[in-house]
């Protein structure tokens, strides 16, 4: 008999009953009768009516072979009679060949028009392997030892020359429409757009799919298979991904805009929650990310996973930094690293991809390390889809440009989700002329249409050369009026990643930034956003503050009590560490810095409980902030309570930077600890500031003030 798992690399939705597996045991033969008996019923009377797409032939006659079964299995019952122990184990088989044909069944009612015709084939053969599986069970059931009435054994009798006979069986009109199915693709890959007329007799007339809804549905089919898909199965990603394309094409090009007009609420700008809306358009999401996707380090989503020589796998940025630090240990295992070699982990790169792209996840490799230009074959996209996608481009960016609200809305739907991946749709989409009527679409009154243009101007922003396509066609004052003053959360969080974007390229930073209402949009989206909201504003503060010029203006905008609060935010607090020791570089900033209440003890507070990075950004910030804010502010950082004691932990646990900074900071310290003792007598700094500020300090606090600050400094 084949294994129960014959259908397992077959494309389905659901898995299989746990009971297609197992046979049933400790069962009298009553039982198992009865059991089998229900099975078959249920299988006969769920198929025997269905319509089946394709498979027509095969499908029926199954459910027919079926239907025999059911007449001998209810003879059975009916009879009661006694059963030889080889027929028990036959009819334990059966159980087994009937769950698998229930498994076929369903999957060949259940899917896309599209998948089964690319599956004829195997799909075919599966059939063919149920024939051989019931053949053999004939061959083997003990005729002779069981009671049967006469019109039983004949039909059984018949059912089994039946079987002998039975040969592979593939419909030649099912594998006429696959064959010209790829043919269209082929079309496209010669640079070749199909006639319309031939798409229209094959979608409609051939297939019977005659509606946006329909089309939508097997490209949502098709994209499933993507991310399912084993690597044995034809055919490939690459393919598949042509398929798609080109399916998304004939859909706009076929049945048009207007259909989704009842789905996007035009008029009362009232929407449905839409299965797959992009709710996050980078790393950071509400959605839980994969542990085996994370890098160990620094526990965010790998963008560029490679294989240490112990065999553990980090992001590259991530361990190239470690062994810059000089560490050369595993950071995971601990073991020592033979050599520095980091192989790129293909593979797991691949699953990241595709579950990005499962949740709407835009995810670009670096472009600018020698591993980025290895693309894989199974992802990267083929010459046909892109073909597809230029040509869809063309009809989204027409509709864009003259059709009805609806369309418009649809259009720009569309592009955004186009735009999701791959940076060749990214700079087509904007060389076609894309970005001025997203931009236009930004100050639209419909709240789906506004979100949908700002995310898709997200999308196309991550492609770099699309930067300074957006910037010169005027966008920036339209996306920061929807930060503003966008009709939902998401389009205001998704201005906000847009600004971040955009701020990328140094030049920009400077405009973005006295772009009016932009950096105290950013400021209220930091105090009182959503988690991914303060994330999205603190990057692009971050950005903002490593142009020098942008300090005052960040001043006056109330960023910096913003960042401040943002300390005691677990999730933001990295970022805007860094941003603060990027503005007290500057005497106006350090001194802006230096009259928040809570900043020393924030940044101290960061060097408790931080995350590596947190820490030295902390540290780095309290070290500028002595540099550029005086002696007051000088004063304010050593009489922090317990810093010697973190400072220490961090000269010697810290990353390279972390302890370059903290060693530059204790240095401070030593200056202030014998100008103190010259002052005092010979009283350390610790116990000199300590009885100048017993008053104004808690009590508690007395031994961590006291702390003599004599750091041995490394040399570093």
């Amino acid at each position: 008999m084949a294994s129960a798992a014959i259908f397992s690399s077959l494309r389905r939705r659901r898995s299989p009953s746990l009971e297609a597996f197992l046979a049933p045991v400790d069962l009298s033969d009553v039982a198992l009768v009865q059991i089998l008996v229900s099975v078959t019923a249920e299988i006969a009377s769920s198929f025997s009516d269905k319509f089946f797409s394709f498979q027509k032939r095969n499908s029926r006659s199954l459910v027919r072979k079926v239907e025999i079964f059911l007449v001998l299995l209810e003879y059975l019952r009916d009879s009661g009679s006694a059963l030889p122990w080889t027929a028990v184990i036959c009819l334990k088989e059966l159980y087994l060949l009937l769950y698998r044909s229930k498994i076929l069944l369903d999957y060949c009612a259940q899917s896309s028009k599209l998948w089964l015709l690319l599956q004829n084939q195997p799909i075919s053969g599966h059939f063919h392997d149920l024939n051989k599986e019931i053949s053999t069970l004939l061959d083997v059931f003990p005729m002779e030892d069981v009671e049967l009435g006469e019109d039983v054994r004949e039909q059984i009798e018949l059912l089994q020359r039946q079987a002998r006979r039975a040969k592979l069986f593939i419909d030649e009109g099912d594998e006429e429409l696959r064959v010209k199915f790829f043919s269209f693709l082929d079309e496209f890959e010669k640079g070749q757009v199909p006639d319309s007329a031939d798409l229209w007799l094959f979608f409609a007339e051939r297939l019977g799919i005659r509606d946006a809804k329909s089309c939508r549905n097997e490209i949502e089919f098709l994209e499933e298979q993507i991310i399912n898909h084993e690597g044995d199965v034809e055919p490939t990603v690459s393919v598949l991904n042509g398929f798609v394309a080109f399916t998304r094409y004939c859909r706009f090009l076929l049945f048009g805009f207007e259909e989704d007009e009842v789905e996007l609420g035009i008029g009362n700008n009232q929407r449905k929650p839409r299965k797959g809306l992009i709710t996050q358009e980078i790393a950071e999401t509400f959605i839980t990310i994969p542990k085996d996707f994370c890098c160990p380090i620094s526990l965010d989503l790998m963008r560029e996973p490679v294989i240490v020589s112990t065999g553990q796998t980090y992001d590259r940025s991530s361990i190239s930094r470690w062994l810059e630090e000089g560490h050369c240990t595993c950071p995971k295992t601990g073991q020592m690293l033979p050599n520095t070699r980091l192989v790129p982990n293909r593979a797991l790169r691949n699953l990241i991809m595709q579950w990005c792209t499962a949740y709407g996840i835009p995810y670009d490799p670096p472009e600018c390390t020698e591993a980025s230009a290895e693309s894989f074959a199974a992802a990267s996209p083929s010459k046909a889809a892109l073909a597809a996608n230029k040509a869809t481009a063309g009809l989204l960016i027409q509709r864009l440009e003259d059709g009805s609200p609806c369309a418009q809305t649809i259009a720009a739907r569309e592009i955004r989700l186009l735009a999701k991946t791959g940076r060749e749709n990214r700079a087509f989409i904007a060389e076609a002329g894309a970005i001025p009527h997203l931009c236009k679409l930004l100050s639209s009154p419909n709240s789906v249409a506004q979100e949908n243009s700002v995310t898709a101007m997200l999308n196309l922003s991550i492609y770099d050369k699309n930067k300074s396509r957006i910037m010169d066609e005027g966008c920036l004052g339209s996306i920061v009026d929807v930060l503003r003053f966008g009709h939902t959360t998401e389009a205001r969080e998704n201005a906000a990643a847009t600004l971040f974007s955009l701020s990328a390229v140094h030049d920009y930073k400077k405009r973005i930034a006295d772009e009016e209402g932009a950096i105290e949009a950013l400021a209220g989206l930091l105090r009182e956003g959503t988690p991914r909201g303060k994330k999205d504003a603190v990057t692009a503060l971050f950005n903002l503050s490593t142009h020098t010029e942008n300090c005052s203006r960040m001043i006056e905008a109330g960023a910096v009590t913003a960042l401040v609060s943002a300390l005691g935010n677990e999730g933001v607090a990295e970022e805007a560490a860094g941003a603060l020791a990027l503005v007290v570089r500057q005497p106006i900033g350090a001194k802006a810095v230096g009259k928040e209440d809570t900043a020393v003890a924030g940044l101290v507070g960061m060097m408790r409980c931080g995350t590596p990075r947190g820490k030295e950004n902390a540290v780095a910030a309290l070290l500028e902030l002595c540099r550029s804010g005086g002696a007051a502010a000088t004063e304010r950082v050593v009489k922090a309570p317990a810093l010697a004691g973190l400072l220490q932990a961090l000269l010697f646990t810290g990353t390279k930077r972390a302890r370059r900074k903290a060693a530059s900071l204790a240095r401070v310290f030593q200056r202030c600890e014998n100008a103190a003792a010259i002052h005092f007598g010979g009283l350390g700094v610790g116990y000199a500031f300590a009885g100048n500020s017993a008053a104004n300090r808690d009590s508690s606090f007395a031994s961590d003030v006291a702390v003599p600050m004599s750091i041995s400094v490394p040399v570093l």
